[in-house]
C-alpha cells in the first residue's frame, strides 16, 4: 500500500509537472507592446525556446548602428542569418515595438518610423521566436499573418520551402548588410539562375550561371526544399525529388546548417558543430557555381568581380579579385566598384613616342572575353603586342593560335582561365616616366590607411614586441627602395614615415572590435581595420599588438601556386626583395633576428608586388654577444634546417636555408614538395641540383619563355639558391652575400652536391 501511494504521489507530481513544461515552451511568446532598444543589453533580443536563435539589434562593429535582424544565438560569432534594415541601420537608442495592428514597428530617437511586418493584413496577437530561425506574428486563432521565413535576404535555413519567383539577394560585403551584386532566382521551370545587378538601380543582367537539375517536359509544378537533415532539392510534381547538394552532410542533431548567397555571388551550404571542440567554425559543404570565374560571361554588366578585374578561383571555392599590375582599386573601400588604369593613353600627337613610354607586360591564361573591338588575323605573337602597343584606345591585346583580340576599356569578366593556351599583353608605363599617382583620385577618407593588425599569442615581453615592431617598420623603409635607388615610393603612406604606438582604444576602433579576421599564424590571429593618422595615445599596456598596413595583393604563395603567376623579372625581384630584407635582419638590426619561417606564405606583396617579410612569431632575438642559440624546433616542414633537427647551434643561417628553398620555388612556381611531378621531380632542391648538373636546367622553367630567355640570370639564380641549402651551415653564404652574387656584384662559384650522403627517400622523409 505504501508503494502504490508513493507511485500515485510520483504520478502527481508528473502531472503537476507536464503542464509548467508545456507553458515554459511559450514563453518565448511577444506579447503585444513588448520593446526591444538598441544598445540595451537587458531588452536586445526575443530567444527561442531551444536558445538557438535570436531576434532583435545586433551592433555593426564598433559604431553606434544596429541591425534589425536573426541569428545563430548558441554560436560566438553570433552568425547573423535574416535582417531587415541592412541598407538603413538603426541609431543607438532605436525600438521595435510589437503592435496588434501594425506589427514589428521600428522607431528611431527622432520618431521616424519604419513597418518591419510589411505586408500585415490583420490583427496581430502575439510574435514568437521559433526554433527554426522562423519570426512569425499569429492572430488570435494562431493563423500566421507574417513571418519572417517570406522574406529571406542572403540565406536559407532547414525547414524552408520555395516556389517561383524566389529570390535571394546577397549582401554588400561580409560586413556591410546593404544590397548587394549578386541575385539568386528559382524560374516557373524550376532552373535556378544567379546574376548581377548593375547598383544603384534595380536592372538584372542575364544569368551568368544557371542550374538545369533536370528536363522533364511533362512537370507542372517545381520546389526548392531545404529539409531538416541540411540537403537542398527540387520536389517535382509534389512527388519527385532530384537533390542539389552533394557533399557530406553532418546529422541535425550535431550540426547547424544554412545555405548563403555570399556576397561575392557563391551560393554555399555550410554546417556548424553544435559542441565544437575549440573554436567552431562554418565549413562549406556544397556551392554553385562550381567555379564561379568560368561562368559564362555576360554581354552586360562588369561580371563577377568588377570592370578592370581579374577573377581567380581560391581553394575554398570563392572568387579571388584582383587588379592586374598597372591598375587600381577605384575605392579601396569597396573592391566592386572596379580598378582603373595608373594612366589612359593619350591620342593626341604624340603617338609616334609610344614605344618610348610604353610597353606590354605579358601573362598568361588571363582574358576578358567581352571587352574585343577588333580582331587580327592571321597575326603573330610580336605584332600582336605591337598592335596593341601602338594604337591608343587598346588597353590589352590577347593572342592565341596565331589570333590576336584588341580590347579597350572597360574590360568585363576578366578571369583566369587555364583551359586556353594564351598570353595577354597588358599596356603600361614604362619604369620610372612619371604618371600621376591613381592613389590621388581614390575616395579615400582623408588621413586614413588600411592596417593589418595581429594580436600576439605568444609574446610575452614588450621588449621582444617592440624589437619585433622596429625591425618590422625598419624592413618596410628598405623594401620600398628600387633599383638601388635612394627615393622611397610615392605611393607610400604616412604610415611609412615614422614608427608609432597605437592605443588598444584605437586599434579597437580601427577593427571595428576586432572583427573582420583575416587568419590565423603561428605569431596570432590577423585582423584587418582602418586606423585614423594624426592624434596619438599612450601604448597598449598589456595587450601585445603588431600593426603592418594592408597589403592587397596578399601572400606570394598565391602568385607561386595559383593561377595567376608573377613574371620572370617580377620573381626575380622579389628575390632580391626578400634577402635584402633578411640581410636587414642579420646584420644591420641593432638586434640581430632570426626570421625562423621563411617561406612563401609570410611574404606579403604590396600593390607593386614589393615584398614584405611577415609573420615574426617564430623569430628569435640574439643578445649583441651571441651569434648561434640553441632552441626547440621551429618552422615549417619543407624550409627547415637541417641543424634543426641535429641538436646543433642554431645561426642566421637557418634562415638562409630556408631562402634557398624558397629562392627555388620562386624560381620554379611550384611547391618544394609535389609527389604528382613523379620520382624524379618531387624533392624540387634534389632535382634542381639534377637539372644543374646535367646541364637541363630550362626543364625547371618549362613554358616560361622569358626565364628560358634570360638564361644567364637563370643559372646565377639557381646556383646562389643550391650554395643556400647546403647541408652543411658553414658552407651556405651570409644574406649579405646572397645580395651581392643575386646583383652581379660578387661572382658566383660552381656550388658542390648540397646533401651528398642523403637518397631521394630520405629527403622526402624529412620534408
Amino acid at each position: 500500500m505504501a508503494k502504490m501511494n508513493l507511485l500515485i504521489h510520483f504520478l502527481l507530481i508528473c502531472f503537476v509537472l507536464l503542464p509548467n513544461f508545456a507553458l515554459s515552451q511559450t514563453k518565448n511568446e511577444v506579447k503585444i507592446g513588448s520593446l526591444l532598444i538598441a544598445g540595451d543589453d537587458k531588452v536586445s533580443a526575443w530567444i527561442s525556446p531551444s536558445g538557438d536563435f535570436a531576434f532583435g539589434f545586433q551592433q555593426l562593429g564598433n559604431e553606434d548602428q544596429f541591425l534589425v535582424s536573426i541569428w545563430y544565438n548558441k554560436i560566438s560569432e553570433k552568425t547573423i542569418v535574416w535582417y531587415a534594415n541592412g541598407d538603413n541601420p538603426a541609431p543607438k537608442g532605436s525600438r521595435i515595438e510589437l503592435v496588434a495592428d501594425r506589427g514589428l514597428v521600428l522607431t528611431s530617437p527622432q520618431q521616424q518610423e519604419t513597418l518591419i511586418s510589411d505586408p500585415l493584413i490583420g490583427t496581430v496577437a502575439y510574435g514568437s521566436m521559433k526554433d527554426t530561425g522562423n519570426f512569425v506574428l499569429v492572430n488570435k486563432n494562431s493563423e500566421s499573418l507574417w513571418q519572417s521565413f517570406n522574406q529571406s535576404k542572403d540565406t536559407i535555413l532547414p525547414s524552408q520551402e520555395f516556389g517561383e519567383g524566389f529570390k535571394l539577394s546577397s549582401r554588400r560585403s561580409e560586413t556591410n548588410f546593404s544590397r548587394g551584386r549578386f541575385l539568386l532566382r528559382m524560374f516557373q521551370n524550376g532552373n535556378i539562375g544567379i546574376a548581377t545587378v548593375n547598383l544603384p538601380s534595380e536592372y538584372i543582367n542575364e544569368n551568368f550561371y544557371l542550374l538545369r537539375s533536370f528536363d522533364q517536359l511533362n512537370a507542372t509544378n517545381y520546389q526548392l526544399k531545404f529539409n531538416e537533415s541540411g540537403q537542398i532539392f527540387h520536389l517535382v510534381n509534389n512527388s519527385q525529388e532530384v537533390v542539389l547538394s552533394k557533399g557530406e552532410i553532418g546529422s541535425s542533431t550535431r550540426f547547424y546548417h544554412r545555405a548563403t548567397l555570399n556576397f561575392d555571388g557563391v551560393f554555399t551550404l555550410y554546417q556548424y558543430p553544435k559542441e565544437p571542440k575549440g573554436n567552431g567554425v562554418w565549413s562549406a559543404v556544397w556551392s554553385i557555381p562550381d567555379n564561379i570565374c568560368y561562368s559564362f560571361p555576360t554581354e552586360r554588366g562588369s561580371g563577377v568581380c568588377g570592370y578592370n578585374r581579374i577573377c581567380r578561383l581560391s581553394i575554398d571555392k570563392r572568387p579571388d579579385c584582383q587588379c592586374p599590375r598597372a591598375f587600381s582599386l577605384v575605392d579601396p573601400e569597396d573592391d566592386y566598384k572596379g580598378c582603373i588604369p595608373d594612366f589612359i593613353q593619350d591620342c593626341g600627337d604624340n603617338q609616334d613616342n609610344a614605344e618610348n613610354q610604353l610597353e606590354m607586360e605579358t601573362v598568361t591564361n588571363i582574358d576578358w572575353p567581352t571587352s574585343d573591338y577588333e580582331l587580327l588575323q592571321p597575326l603573330d605573337e610580336e605584332k600582336c603586342k605591337n598592335a596593341c602597343l601602338n594604337d591608343c584606345i587598346c588597353a590589352v591585346s590577347v593572342f592565341r593560335e596565331n589570333s590576336c583580340w584588341k580590347k579597350k576599356l572597360p574590360l568585363s569578366n576578366g578571369r583566369v582561365d587555364n583551359r586556353v593556351n594564351s598570353k595577354a599583353f597588358i599596356k603600361r608605363r614604362k619604369g620610372n616616366i612619371a604618371v600621376e599617382s591613381p592613389n590621388s583620385r581614390e575616395p579615400k577618407k582623408k588621413n586614413q590607411d588600411t592596417i593589418i593588425l595581429i594580436i600576439s599569442v605568444f609574446l610575452g615581453s614588450s621588449v621582444f614586441v617592440n624589437c619585433l615592431l622596429l625591425g618590422v617598420l625598419s624592413l618596410r623603409f628598405l623594401l620600398v627602395y628600387r633599383n638601388k635607388s635612394s627615393t622611397f615610393d610615392r605611393n607610400e603612406s604616412s604610415m611609412d614615415q615614422t614608427l608609432r604606438y597605437f592605443s588598444y582604444k584605437e586599434l579597437s576602433k580601427a577593427t571595428e572590435g576586432f572583427k573582420e579576421e583575416l587568419g590565423r599564424g603561428a605569431f596570432g590571429i590577423v585582423y584587418k581595420g582602418i586606423v585614423e593618422i594624426g592624434s596619438q595615445e599612450t601604448g597598449s599596456g598589456p595587450h601585445r599588438l603588431l600593426v603592418y598596413e594592408f597589403l592587397n595583393n596578399g601572400t606570394l604563395a598565391s602568385f607561386l601556386f595559383g593561377d595567376i603567376k608573377l613574371t620572370w623579372n617580377q620573381r626575380t625581384q622579389v628575390a632580391l626583395g626578400i634577402a635584402r630584407g633578411l640581410m636587414y635582419l642579420h646584420d644591420e638590426c641593432s638586434t640581430q633576428i632570426i626570421h625562423c619561417d621563411i617561406k612563401p606564405q609570410n611574404i606579403l606583396l604590396d600593390n607593386q608586388y614589393d615584398p614584405r617579410i611577415s609573420d615574426f612569431g617564430l623569430a628569435k632575438l640574439l643578445r649583441m654577444d651571441q651569434s648561434e642559440t640553441q632552441t626547440a624546433i621551429r618552422g615549417t616542414k619543407g624550409y627547415v634546417a637541417p641543424e634543426w633537427f641535429r641538436n646543433m647551434p642554431i645561426t642566421v643561417k637557418a634562415d638562409v636555408y630556408s631562402f634557398g628553398v624558397l629562392l627555388l620555388e620562386i624560381i620554379c612556381c611550384r611547391r618544394n614538395v609535389d609527389i604528382e611531378a613523379g620520382e624524379e621531380k618531387a624533392i624540387l632542391t634534389s632535382w634542381a641540383y639534377d637539372c644543374y648538373q646535367e646541364g637541363t636546367i630550362y626543364q625547371l622553367v618549362e613554358n616560361d619563355s622569358d626565364a628560358i630567355g634570360d638564361r644567364k640570370k637563370l643559372e646565377r639564380f639557381l646556383m646562389v639558391a643550391i650554395w643556400c641549402i647546403q647541408e652543411d651551415p658553414s658552407l651556405r653564404p651570409t644574406m649579405k652575400n646572397v645580395v651581392l652574387m643575386l646583383e652581379e656584384i660578387v661572382e658566383v662559384a660552381a656550388p658542390p652536391c648540397p646533401n651528398p650522403f642523403r637518397t631521394d627517400n630520405s629527403l622526402l622523409d624529412a620534408v
